[in-house]
C-alpha cells in the first residue's frame, strides 16, 4: 500500500545588522531587531498561522488518517517565542490532535556536522530536550541543516540514538534506483535513510503558482494520480518542504491551502495512505543501503554544500569561525552561547555565494557577497577577541584538553545515570506493575492536594462568614492574617 510521509520545517533567518570595522572591541551587539520582529511577523501572518490552522483541521477531519512531520531550528524557536507565541501554541494543538511527529534537527540551523563533531552532538542533544520539553516528544528521526547528509553524518547521527534519517533523493546518489523506498546507512545499517522525492515536492513548493508551468493550474486529483501511477513496488513517496512555501513561496491567493486541504480524501479514494517518519521506517522494510560517499544537500540544482562553501570567502568564514568551536563549547557565558548559535545559521555563509543560479537571490541587507563577507568577518572578529579573552590563544594546550576531557567525561557520567535510571524504571513496571501503578496513582493524588490546597485556604474564611449569616449572627470582615516574620540580630 502506497503512502505517503508529509514534512515541514520552520527556520527564521537572524538579520546581522551592519557592522562597521571601527566597532570591533566596543560594541558586541550584532543583530538587526527590527528587521528580526517585521519579518518573523510577516512570515507568521502570512504562512505559519493559516498554514498551522489548515493542517490541524485537516487532522480533525481526518483522524487517525492524516499524518505530518515537522521539525524546528532552535534559534527560529527562539524568535517565535519572543515575536510570535501563536505559532508554538498552534503547534501544541497540532500534537494534540495525534497525527504529529516532532523531528529533531541542529538548534543553530547551522553547518556544524561539517565543521565540529562535538558542536554538532551538543547541538542535536540541546534540541531534542526543548522538544521534548516543550510538547512531550522525543524526537527519533533526525534531519540536518538543509538536508545535508553523507554516509559519516549518517553514522554520526545512528550513534546519536536516532533510527531515522531525511535526505534529499539527489540524482548522483540514486542512479537509477528509486527514492520511494527506505534504504540505509552503509556505515550503520541500524539508520534508515527516508529520500525526498524533490519533483513531487517542488510542484507543491515551487511551481504551483507558476502560470507558466505546463500542469498549471494543478489539482489535488491530478497530483494524486501522478502517486498512484507510481510502480506497484515503490511505495513510500517522500514529500518535504519548508512551511513558509505555503503563503510566501506560493502565495494565499494562489489556493495553495485549498489543495492541501483536498489531499487525504482523494488519497483515500485512491487507497493511498499517510505516514510519519518513524511509521514508515517501522512498517517499511530497507530494500539495501544507499552509499552518499560526498555532502548532498535539497539546495540549487547541484543538491551539495557548494552554495555554503564553495568559494574562498566562505571557506575562510567558515573556518575561521569552527577553529575556536571547543573554546566557546567549554563556555560558561550565556550571551557567547547565544551569539555563537546565531553565527553558526547557514543563511550567513549562504549570503556570500557567487554561484551563478543564485544571482537573483535576496541579500537582504548585503550589496555583493563580498560584503556580505565583510560585514560577517567585522562581527566575527569581534566575537572571536571576546572568547580569547575568556580563554586565551596561548592557553596551553594541556589545559584546554584538561577542560574539556572534565566536561565530556560529566557528560557521559550523566548519560551513563539517565539510562540506568530509565532501566530501572522499566525494571520495576516490569515485576511490580500493580505496586508501580499504586506509587503512580499515590504521588498524582497528592499533587492534587497540594495544588487544590490553597484553594481550600482561601474558601474557608467565607465559607464561614455564609454560615454565621444564615444563622443570624453579625458577619465580621475576614482580613487575612499578617505573616509573622523573625527578628534578626
Amino acid at each position: 500500500m502506497k503512502t505517503i510521509c508529509l514534512y515541514f520545517e520552520i527556520h527564521q533567518i537572524i538579520h546581522l545588522r551592519r557592522y562597521r570595522f571601527f566597532d570591533i572591541g566596543r560594541d558586541h551587539y550584532y543583530y538587526d531587531d527590527y528587521e528580526n520582529e517585521r519579518s518573523i511577523t510577516d512570515i507568521a501572518e502570512r504562512s505559519y498561522v493559516p498554514a498551522l490552522n489548515t493542517l490541524i483541521e485537516m487532522a480533525k477531519e481526518n483522524p487517525g488518517f492524516f499524518k505530518v512531520a515537522v521539525s524546528l531550528s532552535g534559534v527560529g524557536l527562539e524568535q517565535l517565542e519572543i515575536h510570535a507565541p501563536q505559532v508554538l501554541d498552534l503547534l501544541g494543538q497540532l500534537n494534540d490532535t495525534g497525527c504529529l511527529e516532532f523531528l529533531c534537527e541542529p538548534y543553530s540551523h547551522g553547518l556544524a556536522a561539517l565543521g565540529n563533531e562535538e558542536s554538532f552532538r551538543d547541538e542535536c542533544t540541546r534540541m531534542k530536550n526543548k522538544i521534548k520539553e516543550m510538547y512531550g516528544q522525543t524526537p527519533k528521526v533526525f534531519r540536518n541543516s538543509s538536508l545535508i547528509y553523507s554516509d559519516d553524518i549518517g553514522a554520526l547521527v545512528a550513534d546519536m540514538g536516532f533510527e531515522g534519517v531525511l535526505t534529499e533523493g539527489a540524482k548522483q546518489v540514486l542512479g537509477w534506483k528509486s527514492p520511494h523506498f527506505v534504504y540505509e546507512n552503509p556505515i550503520d545499517p541500524r539508520l534508515k535513510v527516508l529520500l525526498r522525492d524533490y519533483k513531487l515536492s517542488d510542484d507543491i513548493s515551487l511551481r504551483f503558482s507558476n502560470s507558466d508551468w505546463s500542469e498549471y493550474p494543478l489539482y489535488a486529483d491530478t497530483y494524486m494520480n501522478w502517486i498512484a501511477a507510481l510502480p506497484q513496488e515503490e511505495e513510500v513517496v517522500n514529500i518535504f518542504m519548508e512551511l513558509s512555501a505555503l503563503g510566501i513561496f506560493q502565495p494565499l491567493s494562489s489556493n495553495i491551502l485549498e489543495f492541501l486541504k483536498a489531499l487525504p480524501q482523494v488519497a483515500r479514494e485512491r487507497g493511498i495512505s499517510f505516514s510519519t517518519p518513524s511509521e514508515v521506517i517501522k512498517n517499511y522494510p530497507s530494500v539495501g543501503a544507499i552509499d552518499v560517499p560526498y555532502n548532498i544537500s535539497w539546495v540549487d540544482e547541484e543538491r551539495d554544500t557548494s552554495c555554503w562553501l564553495g568559494n574562498d570567502m566562505q571557506r575562510e568564514a567558515f573556518n575561521k569561525l569552527y577553529s575556536i568551536a571547543d573554546r566557546v563549547r567549554i563556555c560558561t557565558d550565556r550571551r557567547i552561547k547565544q551569539d555563537w548559535d546565531y553565527l553558526q545559521a547557514s543563511n550567513n555563509f549562504r549570503f556570500m555565494t557567487t554561484k551563478h543560479n543564485s544571482v537573483g537571490m535576496n541579500r537582504g541587507i548585503y550589496d555583493s557577497p563580498f560584503d556580505a563577507f565583510t560585514n560577517y568577518m567585522n562581527i566575527l572578529g569581534d566575537f572571536i577577541s571576546r572568547v580569547n579573552n575568556l580563554y586565551p590563544v596561548d592557553m596551553d594546550n594541556e589545559e584546554l584538553n584538561s577542560l574539556l576531557t572534565t566536561i565530556q567525561n560529566q557528560d557521559e557520567e550523566i548519560a551513563a545515570k539517565d539510562r540506568e535510571i530509565e532501566k530501572l524504571q522499566k525494571q520495576l513496571e516490569k515485576y511490580n506493575p500493580s505496586k508501580n501503578a499504586e506509587l503512580k496513582a499515590d504521588k498524582e493524588k497528592k499533587a492534587t492536594v497540594k495544588k487544590e490546597a490553597p484553594k481550600a485556604a482561601k474558601k474557608a474564611p467565607a465559607k464561614k462568614a455564609a454560615k454565621k449569616a444564615e444563622a443570624g449572627d453579625e458577619v465580621k470582615e475576614v482580613k487575612p492574617k499578617a505573616k509573622r516574620t523573625k527578628k534578626t540580630e
